[in-house]
Parts: structure tokens; sequence; C-alpha cells
């Protein structure tokens, strides 16, 4: 009998998840506010409905085999009025806990990963007091809704305080400012009964916020740490019963790694794994969504991903044209392009970060 899984959430991870399930036999049904957004376009049912709308959510898991989320912040006390009648099996813990980041941080901490020091902030005699512990630079950061470095301001000085004094509206976390050498990620997939897979750690170059590259193998790393933070990662899913799929990302210092975030969905460091791996993050969690086994996936050649953002969509239109041997275009289908949206990525198969940088990064709009 066909299953279908039911994605809350209709963007460019939706897509990506809807068809992965497709290749797998599996019917989809979205649901997502935006009438035109891209997953809709390839799943087989779609709902058109708030994220917060109650009778919407329930109509999509009665009409379900198995639900999942694509991005964070579905509101995850609403998902708990339906996490015991319907099956949600990834779980909303992951989803709760990564939607708060003092929350988020702790559990981390608790876990045995390390962190840089953090506070949290309710009011500027908090603020003034914790930023001087910590030193300057820090940085303040809302509790929840933050992403793509939304919600967030550095303080690089005493002087910096007062204009700071506006984000305490909403409750906020305080963070030491770390200065790492670069960051990194590790996807995992699996529970405690199925076990775990990892995909190849790779190192991710960010620019204002937002995810630019992802290089695999991360250039530097040696394998000791590689294994260490994919051992660390494993280790932390399994103390806090996480189950389905985790992204992890990391800041590296040295030979040691620091807890930034989490993502319990596909991640964009983890599209280069489409054509990367010998098999991709949306289908490893589209089995485990659809009760079949796992596969360990292995790097198949040296692997670079650009994000394509609205200021790129047009170079990105015209490298696809061009039908390149292993380079893979992947376009949202959005309906507007903007300035930093997410509108597609490109995966170069065969290719190291001194050959992109080499042949492509010209291609693009410079990134500041």
């Amino acid at each position: 009998m066909t299953k279908t899984i039911g994605i809350i959430g209709a963007g460019q991870l939706g897509l990506m998840i809807a068809q992965a399930a497709a290749r797998l036999g599996a019917r989809t049904i979205c649901l997502d506010p935006s009438a035109d957004a891209p997953a809709f376009g390839v799943c087989d049912e779609h709902i058109v409905a708030a994220f917060d709308d109650l009778a919407a959510l329930e109509e999509l898991c009665r009409r379900s085999d198995v639900v999942t989320y694509e991005f964070e912040n579905v509101p995850g006390d609403i998902l708990r009025t339906l996490a015991d009648r319907y099956n949600i099996k990834q779980g909303i813990e992951p989803l709760i806990d990564s939607q708060d980041r003092l929350r988020e941080k702790s559990r981390a901490v608790e876990s045995g990963l390390r962190c840089a020091r953090f506070a949290d902030i309710a009011d500027m005699d908090t603020l003034k007091r914790k930023a001087g512990e910590f030193g300057y630079p820090c940085i303040l950061k809302s509790r929840r809704l933050g992403y793509d470095g939304h919600g967030q301001m550095m303080i690089h000085s005493v002087d910096d305080l007062a204009a700071a004094e506006k984000m305490l509206s909403v409750p906020c976390i305080l963070e030491e400012f770390v200065r790492f050498d670069y960051e990194a990620s590790v996807i995992s997939v699996g529970d405690e009964q199925t076990g775990y897979i990892h995909f190849p750690v790779g190192r991710n170059i960010h620019s204002g916020g937002i995810l630019d590259l992802s290089i695999v193998p991360a250039p530097e790393m040696n394998d000791d740490l590689r294994r260490r933070m994919v051992a660390k990662s494993e280790e932390f899913m399994r103390r806090n019963r996480y189950r389905g799929i985790m992204a992890i990302e990391y800041f590296v210092v040295g030979d040691e790694f620091y807890f930034n975030e989490m993502a319990p969905r596909p991640h964009n460091s983890g599209h280069y794994t489409i054509e990367g791996c010998t098999t991709d993050q949306y289908r490893e969690l589209c089995r485990y969504l659809l009760d079949m086994p796992l596969e360990e996936p292995r790097l198949k050649a040296p692997t670079v991903m650009k994000n394509i953002l609205g200021q790129d969509l047009a170079a990105a239109e015209r490298i696809a044209a061009a039908h390149n041997d292993n380079v893979y275009v992947h376009l949202y289908g959005k309906s507007e392009s903007r300035p930093k949206r997410k509108m597609g990525h490109i995966t170069f198969v065969g290719l190291d970060a001194d050959g992109y940088y080499e042949t492509w990064q010209d291609k693009f709009v410079k990134q500041n």
C-alpha cells in the first residue's frame, strides 16, 4: 500500500523532500500559507493554511501516514496537541528545543557539548553585567524566530549597549563571541532503535549571515576531528532521544569545536548530498519516515555547493542552460526573486575549493 508523507511547510526543503518521497514510491501532502509555495508543484496534494491553523494541521495529519516538518518555526505548542494522536515520527521535542536558543544551548551543554558562554537576558542591567563578563565583542540574539542572521546584533563595545536595548522587548540570549577558524556541520538521520547514519562533514562559508558555500570534505579538518564531531553529534541525539534528521552547526577552533545551533530538518549545508553522495539527506529522511532501512552515505568526489540568492538567479540560469558536466543547478521555482532570498543552489561534483574559486567564483555577485 502506498504511504503518504505529510509535510508541514512547502518551501525548497519541502520541495526536495517531496521529490525524494516520489522516487521511493510514496505520496506527499504539503501545508503552507503561500498558495505558490515551491513544493506545491510536485506534491500530490496540498493545503493552503497558516502554520498555526489547528484544524488545517489536523487535516494534514489525518490524511497522512506519517508527518514531518521542513523548518523550525512550526508552532511546537500546537503540534503538541496532535503528537499523541498522529504519527509525527520525529516527535516534537527536537522542534521545540530548537525554537528557543536558551533551551537549545542548555541541552547541548547538558549533553557534553562545548558551547561558548551564554546567558538569559531579560533586562538592561543583566545585559550590561553579562557583556562585561563575556567581553567584547559579544552577540545578542532573540531567543526565538531567528534565522539567516535575523534577530541578532553584534555588540562591539559598551557604546553599542544603548542601541541593543530595543531588542529586549522580547526574550534574548547573550553569547560570547567565538573567534573560530571555520564553521562545519554534521547531518545525521536515525534513532536509538534503527541506529544512526551520518553524512560527510562539510565546511560552511557564510555571507551576511546566510550560507554561501558548503565545501566537502571540509578542508583542513583532520580525520580525528571529523570522527569526534560525528561521535558527539550522535551522542547528543541519543542522550536527548531525538529521532529522525538532525543538522548541527559547529564552530571549529584548532582541534576543538563548539556547538552553535541545531536544526531538526534537512539543512542547506546538506544540499550537496543529492549529487555528491551515494544517498542524500532527503532520501534518508524519507526512508526513516517510511520505516525503510537507512543507507550509510559515501562521498562520491570532492564537492562544492553554492547557494543561489536572488542577486545570482540570472547567473544560475545561464549556468543551467550551458549543461556543464558534473554541474547540477537546482532552481526552486519561487515566484518572486529578491536579493538575499534563497532561489536555488548549484552543486559542483568533482571540484574542490581551489577549483571553485578559480573557475566559478567570478560568475556570481561578489559577497561581502
